[in-house]
């Protein structure tokens, strides 16, 4: 083809601008590309079975209510540390003695599991599995102790199946899990004693964080579990968790959302709980984050709705609960043995 002079004239211009913006596209398309190719993914996992965590949950339960210095409670150790030990785990009795808010004198045990102890980068993962002595927020029976389905068991349950999952696989992540379930925690006022150091709860995540198991014990960061099995349950960002932790709870929240468990990690914040996680940030240094079920817009119920009351069965536990806990927290450790946190 022929160009005149002037329409060459005209031609060329137009020719160079197509050709900057043309490249400009192909810079921004490879600058997107890399963008996303950099940016973490899910990477593969183990399947964390929900029916197996339901039995580990309905175990515990079927010792009865484990309140300290009963023959349940000291059944259940037992069985919480041959279950540690059968999964490959090396476990730790922490036994101490803990004085209540209404004077009690308590003989408890953290119970320590360590996966890879060799391992220098470590997460750390905890549930109280101790009972209520008391339902004081029953309408009819306040002086029988609770059964504590989802106040307690629900999270050791949770743990437990974690445990059984990461010691079935063949190729194991590549990281250190420590699993402490915590002793004593739910024997507090039943009021907001501001006398008392986090109202005469926590006193085994208290006792742990002031005599670490292992000295100079630290965690790349925790994860604590309390009320995590309820049908239905909603999981908001804990005030505390997100001030003291931030990051951790992003990467949580963020790993759900990509499993699609939005519906449990709902993305707003909620309020601020007074929980095992603060000793553990507090007294040990630890960045621990909370998965709690809280309902902040229920101006009559902060929790469930069978919180310390009689009825906080197994009817309530709720396998699909379970699933979204879990597997949130098995993709977590992967993600980190992987370097690959979301």
């Amino acid at each position: 083809m022929l160009f005149s002079k002037n329409s060459l004239s005209r031609i060329l211009p137009a020719f160079v601008s197509f050709s900057i913006l043309l490249y400009s596209c192909n810079s921004n398309n490879s600058s997107e590309q890399t963008s996303e190719q950099s940016a973490p993914k899910l990477v593969k996992s183990a399947e964390f079975n929900a029916d197996s965590a339901f039995q580990f949950v309905q175990k515990q339960v079927d010792f009865g209510p484990r309140v300290p210095n009963t023959l349940a409670h000291k059944a259940c150790k037992d069985y919480l540390v041959a279950s540690l030990k059968k999964y490959g785990f090396q476990v730790t009795e922490q036994d101490f003695t803990a004085t209540t808010f209404d004077n009690k004198s308590l003989n408890a045990t953290n119970i320590i599991g360590s996966f890879n102890p060799s391992a220098a980068k470590r997460i750390l993962l905890t549930s109280h599995w101790d009972s209520r002595p008391f339902s004081d927020q029953d309408s009819i029976v306040k002086d029988k102790p609770v059964i504590a389905a989802n106040d307690g068991a629900s999270g050791v349950g949770i743990l437990l199946e974690v445990a059984r999952t990461i010691s079935a696989q063949s190729a194991k992540p590549d990281i250190g899990v420590d699993i402490i379930f915590f002793d004593a925690e739910d024997w507090g006022s039943s009021g907001e004693d501001t006398t008392l150091e986090y109202s005469g709860y926590c006193l085994g995540s208290k006792h742990w964080a002031e005599n670490k198991h292992v000295p100079n014990y630290t965690a790349y960061f925790g994860v604590l579990l309390d009320m995590a099995g309820a049908k239905g349950a909603t999981f908001f960002k804990e005030g505390y968790s997100v001030q003291l932790a931030d990051d951790v709870v992003r990467t949580v929240w963020t790993t759900a959302s990509k499993l699609g468990y939005s519906n449990y990690f709902i993305d707003e914040r909620g309020g601020s709980i007074t929980d095992d996680h603060l000793p553990v940030n507090q007294k040990a240094h630890i960045p621990m984050i909370d998965i709690i079920h809280t309902r902040p817009n229920n101006l009559s119920k902060t929790f469930f709705d069978q919180w310390h009351t009689s009825h906080d069965t197994m009817d309530n536990i709720d396998p699909k609960t379970l699933k979204a806990v879990g597997q949130t927290l098995v993709q977590v450790l992967y993600q980190e043995a992987a370097g690959e946190a979301l």
